[in-house]
């Protein structure tokens, strides 16, 4: 096999159907959010960015840079090893109970990402359970679906947020077999929210485990920032949920909370956990303190929200095709991956704003957008600013609500 015209062919066609992946050269300065620096061309520009998951701008909180610059100090820059091999420190307990409170559960468990704890979870209880079923939301994650695919098991795969499909798929499923309902709070590239009272209501009736991912809402939704299940009323009653350190808390790393044999079960069993380095030391101090400040951040929030609410009225205002979401995301349909990227990239070196083009495989093709975020740090001026370049460059290709 000619191993270089394989990789150079597959190259190729990414670039050919304009989905070939460039990474922008940014250089964040804390406390400059939302803008950074954009390295091309042997220049720098300053850029307003507009895709960041960093939704509370915290890990630019002076706070959270000193709890994990003193920590590191403290701890060094590593954690020396596995959990199980000297790798556990004191602020990964701490933090692992905090997690467990934040969601009024027993226990928690962090790992080195929110893709690893979903991944590694999943596939873990999947797999160890006798003859388990998974039925699984159609646009769920990538980290879902290949925990999903790893453990082997049956699967059933229902229409998003269809209730109907859902029930129609439990139904086939013997009442006495395991089965694991797995959903998302917020759906990371439509901004909308999964139906998770009906969700519970159907796996409590046909006998089924619940593991909803929160990646994208905690933080944001709750009146503690918990995630759509504490604004709902159901963190009780979800059996599993996972969530992230990278989004709403603006550090990194992954975690699952649940009951304490449950979450035992996956310490123990799960090779995604026992067989890898632990997360530093220094990052979960910098996330203890990034949580305190979520807990008690409501003033955030409603900052938060205040913009996430004047962009949907002002967008709302124009001719430009967005897609109305329950939630903080919204996307902005082109439909075509080549001139998604010519969009991103006209919009970046014209107007400075830079917006991540997403495409196939992350969303399907023909459903190409930009994915625009909001954060406390983005002012009336700076939406303004955008929403005039989004209407100019549309207009150019003739995109609108009506295209």
């Amino acid at each position: 096999m000619d191993y270089d015209n394989f990789f150079d062919s597959y190259l190729c066609s990414l670039k050919a159907e304009g989905r070939y992946r460039v990474f922008i050269n940014l250089e964040r300065i804390v406390g400059a959010a939302p803008k950074a620096l954009w390295h091309h061309d042997n220049t720098v520009d300053e850029v307003v960015v507009w895709c960041s998951n960093d939704y509370l701008a915290l890990s630019q909180n002076p706070q959270v840079v000193d709890a994990m610059v003193s920590a590191a100090k403290i701890y060094g820059a590593g954690s020396g090893g596995t959990r199980n091999i000297s790798g556990t420190a004191n602020p990964h307990v701490l933090l692992e109970q905090a997690i467990a409170d934040f969601h009024g559960k027993e226990a928690g468990l962090i790992f080195s990402s929110g893709y690893v704890a979903n991944d590694t979870s999943i596939c873990t209880l999947a797999t160890s359970l006798p003859g388990c079923v998974v039925l699984s939301d159609e646009k769920n994650h990538a980290s879902m679906i290949q925990g999903i695919r790893n453990s082997r098991a049956e699967k059933f795969i229902f229409r998003h947020n269809d209730m109907a499909d859902l029930e129609s798929k439990l139904q086939q499923i013997p009442l006495s077999k395991p089965k694991l309902i797995v959903f998302t709070a917020v759906y990371s590239m439509d901004g909308d929210m999964a139906p998770a009272v009906e969700i519970f209501a159907l796996a409590k009736k046909y006998n089924a485990l619940t593991f909803i991912d929160e990646v994208h809402a905690v933080g944001l939704y709750g009146a503690t920032g918990a995630g759509v299940s504490e604004l709902l009323g159901l963190q009780d009653q979800i059996d599993i949920i996972q969530g992230n350190f990278a989004k709403g808390f603006g550090v990194v790393g992954g975690y699952i909370s649940g009951k304490r044999n449950l979450v035992d079960f996956v310490r123990s069993a799960a090779s995604g956990f026992i067989f890898t380095t632990s997360m530093p030391p220094a990052n979960a101090a910098a996330i203890l303190r990034s949580m305190e400040l979520v807990r008690d951040g409501q003033g955030l929030r409603d900052q938060f929200w205040q913009q996430v609410n004047y962009f949907k009225q002002q967008i709302a205002k124009t001719n430009l095709p967005y897609r109305e979401t329950q939630g903080h995301i919204i996307p902005v349909v082109v439909g075509d991956a080549a001139l998604c990227k010519e969009i991103c990239d006209r919009l970046l070196y014209e107007d400075k704003i830079y917006i991540q083009p997403i495409n196939y495989p992350t969303v399907p093709v023909g459903q190409e957008r930009l994915r625009i975020t909001i954060t406390p740090a983005h002012t009336h001026e700076h939406i303004d600013q955008l929403l005039t370049a989004l209407q100019r460059v549309y207009k150019d290709y003739q995109l609108s609500q009506a295209a």
